[in-house]
């Protein structure tokens, strides 16, 4: 039998999370933050009636929000015997191996990396027409993002309960607004009476459905991140199953609530062509016409705060994603180093903030356009990405259990996550097929194919990278996976099973 591998650590202190910080609530705040619902309700589901001019984005989301629930089961089962920051890539890695736990990882960052740098190019345009209505103009895109990304950047190292707390005021105040429109909306109907028709099942059997099923599943985005906060959670094993299941059943009421009330105010027949001709204003437009012009301003404010809690929600996300690689050695270990006063992942978190940095310079030399080029083109592509871990993590769920054969019912374990995998395998290939819609591109451009090609890549180079870790670095290969248990863990390098220390602490 080889010999236990052992690394030379510096002090756990310098790798550890702040614990014991967040409570159900402040998981939900930071999850739905990341799902954006204004944005959603304002962008996604007015970009997805004038797109397909499909009428059944209502019953989208309940089927969307039905695959997430199926996926949810076989996923916090697993949250409850894991605990660690890396979510996808450490689930991945414990079920289908350390190297494909690798590549998962830099699908993972390039991913969230896409979602939160992308929303930069969005928060110039949200801002023109607060910033008009206040001082009667607004400065070019690049300075509003450049605020933005200083306040994120400032958040981003500081004490996790403390960005929490920023994200509460301000999804609060946001679905307040929403439910606020979407009553006088209801109240509101074109023609003098509410019609339910938008809800038939009929509206889905139609050509174009494939298109608004991937638009709705992006509108999700950002629920699995529960599990990304279970080392900070007050109890993990009850934190991160709560708030996956409360974050699912809200975006997927919220959003299907909001589509379907759009669709009273404006008439069934009529919500395609006012979506073509109003687009991301129809939701404004129609409150002004029921409220009045300040519940519009007030709408427009929320609107920019909506991007700029999903930046600080999706950079937490990713700066935990780069730490858990780091504090495991995937990525140089300064990455896995945390604040000791904030107990931030510090070095990861400033690493991120750079990146942001470094996009929205390039773009404002460049000129390019950042609504189009970096905002629609950097979600599409992340939202992609999540969905592709997404359906490799219910695999790895069920092989997971079946290797360490820990006691769980079948339905959790084993029937769950094969009803998501294959669910999430359709909409996948939907999504391939339809994006160049998805895009907003012509169907021969190579945009169609370079995007989501990136990912296929970027699993085989990190699948590769394992391979290579397997080989000249055992004991860094050892404890992919392992999380905060990597520092005290002794894990045979020759074998890719959990090591008996780990798997008796997940009994």
């Amino acid at each position: 039998m080889p010999p236990a591998a052992t690394a030379e650590r510096p002090s756990n202190v310098s790798e550890a999370l702040a614990r014991g910080r967040l409570g159900v609530p402040s998981v939900v705040f930071f999850v739905l933050s990341a799902a954006a619902p204004l944005t959603v309700v304002a962008g996604v589901v007015t970009t997805g009636y004038a797109v397909t001019g499909v009428t059944g984005i209502p019953l989208a989301f309940l089927a969307v929000a039905a695959v997430l629930g199926l996926f949810s089961v076989g996923y916090v089962a697993m949250a409850r015997r894991l605990t660690n920051a890396g979510a996808f890539y450490a689930y991945i890695a414990r079920g289908l191996g350390r190297p494909a736990g690798v590549g998962a990882a830099w699908v993972a960052l390039i991913a969230y990396n896409a979602l939160q740098v992308g929303l930069y190019g969005a928060i110039g345009a949200a801002a023109e027409p607060v910033l008009q209505q206040l001082f009667g103009g607004s400065p070019a895109w690049w300075v509003v993002a450049l605020v933005a990304w200083a306040l994120v950047a400032v958040l981003g190292v500081l004490r996790v309960d403390v960005n929490g707390l920023v994200l509460a005021v301000l999804l609060l105040a946001e679905i307040t607004v929403i439910l606020v429109f979407d009553l006088a909306q209801v109240t509101h109907p074109a023609g003098g009476a509410v019609s339910f028709a938008t809800l038939s099942p009929d509206n889905l059997l139609v050509p174009g459905v494939g298109a608004i099923l991937v638009l709705a599943t992006t509108g999700f985005t950002g629920f699995e991140s529960a599990v990304v906060f279970s080392e900070e959670s007050k109890d993990p094993k009850r934190t991160v199953p709560m708030a996956t299941y409360l974050s699912v059943a809200i975006i997927a009421g919220l959003y299907a609530f909001s589509a379907w009330t759009m669709t009273v105010a404006t008439g069934r027949d009529q919500i395609v062509a006012a979506s073509r001709e109003q687009s991301t204003g129809l939701i404004f437009n129609l409150a002004g016409a029921h409220l009045g012009d300040t519940a519009v301003t007030i709408g427009q404010a929320l609107f920019l705060t909506s991007l700029l809690a999903a930046m600080i929600s999706f950079h937490n996300t990713t700066a935990r994603y780069a730490f858990a690689l780091g504090r495991e050695r995937v990525l140089p270990a300064l990455f896995g180093q945390t604040s000791p006063l904030t107990g931030a992942p510090r070095v990861a978190s400033l690493a991120q903030s750079a990146l942001g940095l470094v996009v929205i310079v390039l773009y404002a030399v460049a000129g390019w356009d950042p609504l189009v080029q970096l905002f629609f083109w950097g979600g599409t592509g992340g939202g992609f990405g999540v969905l592709l871990l997404l359906a490799a993590t219910a695999v790895a769920v069920i092989a997971f259990f079946a290797r360490t054969r820990i006691e769980e019912t079948l339905w959790r374990r084993a029937i769950a996550p094969a009803l998501a995998a294959i669910a999430l395998v359709a909409i996948i290939v939907v999504a391939v097929d339809n994006f160049a819609i998805l895009l907003g591109v012509d169907p021969d451009s190579p945009l169609r194919w370079v995007i989501p090609a990136v990912y296929p890549v970027a699993a085989l180079l990190g699948l590769l990278w394992g391979l290579v870790l397997r080989g000249t670095r055992p004991n860094v290969y050892a404890r992919i996976g392992l999380g905060a248990e990597s520092a005290i863990v002794d894990v045979p390098p020759a074998s890719d099973e959990v090591a008996p220390a780990a798997a008796e602490s997940l009994r």
